[in-house]
């Protein structure tokens, strides 16, 4: 073992002792950025690349176990992802097929996919529905992935689903502008039953959210971190609990 991973090993010790669980976040969202990054100053490929980041995550996941979080969101594939180069894309939704595969059979994890089906690939469909019955009675941490994901896209969705639901009940427009509320949307999200995001990590050193949860992270606490998602380390995930932990949520009182 070199000296500075030991180094890091007993500073995320010191760290993790001092973290109070009770004001632990109990929903993280995480956008997974900078693999085509991290692989160009490694000197690998891009798909190398999304593949680091892919085997980054059941890794988290165990970190989350041990600090109590009960869901996590993973940013996996933007709806504005799908328009990058077919070379670029079909590979790194392979990526995304095997790792979902992968935490359906871990046997840890609730998974469920947030994001528009119907705008993916018939096979990776097919993929996200099997993982969701697969693990449907799983008592884990309820995995989020987002894929084929954007928040405009999810409220679009959300009220289109609202709308089709009250033609159905034979509501008219003006009964249901009478009655419509905050609360009738959030019943139709991708996340619906769930409770919003208390922390929201972002790696890479952007500071944006990208569209990301729009909607359910109206109160949530940000982090963003310069590292890149494939090297994304324990310490650096236990400073984001650290650093939340220290906040005083207001909730916008």
């Amino acid at each position: 073992m070199k000296l500075r991973d030991l180094v890091y090993r007993l500073y995320a010790r010191r760290v993790e002792g001092r973290l109070d669980h009770d004001a632990a976040p109990k929903h993280i969202g995480v956008i997974l950025d900078g693999n085509r990054r991290w692989a160009k100053a490694s000197g690998g490929t891009t798909e190398q690349g999304h593949q680091a980041g892919a085997d980054k995550i059941s890794e988290m996941l165990g970190w989350c176990t041990e600090t109590d979080v009960e869901v996590v969101t993973l940013w996996m594939l933007s709806t504005d992802n799908l328009d990058r180069p077919e070379v670029e894309l079909r590979p790194l939704l392979n990526i995304i097929e095997n790792t979902v595969r992968g935490l359906a059979t871990d046997g840890r994890w609730r998974v469920h996919h947030v994001g528009n089906l119907d705008i993916l690939p018939a096979r990776t469909q097919t993929v996200l529905k099997e993982a969701e019955q697969a693990t449907h009675d799983v008592d884990g941490i309820m995995v989020n992935v987002a894929v084929g994901y954007g928040g405009r896209q999810e409220i679009a969705d959300a009220v289109r689903s609202l709308l089709l639901e009250h033609a159905r009940k034979g509501t008219s427009f003006e009964e249901l502008a009478e009655i419509l509320d905050i609360d009738h949307i959030a019943e139709h999200l991708y996340t619906r039953g769930q409770p919003d995001p208390d922390l929201v990590i972002r790696t890479s050193g952007e500071q944006r959210l990208s569209g990301f949860m729009l909607w359910q992270s109206a109160h949530s606490e940000y982090y963003f971190c310069e590292v890149f998602w494939p090297a994304f380390r324990k310490v650096d995930f236990l400073r984001a609990l650290r650093d939340y932990a220290a906040r005083h949520r207001r909730y916008g009182t």
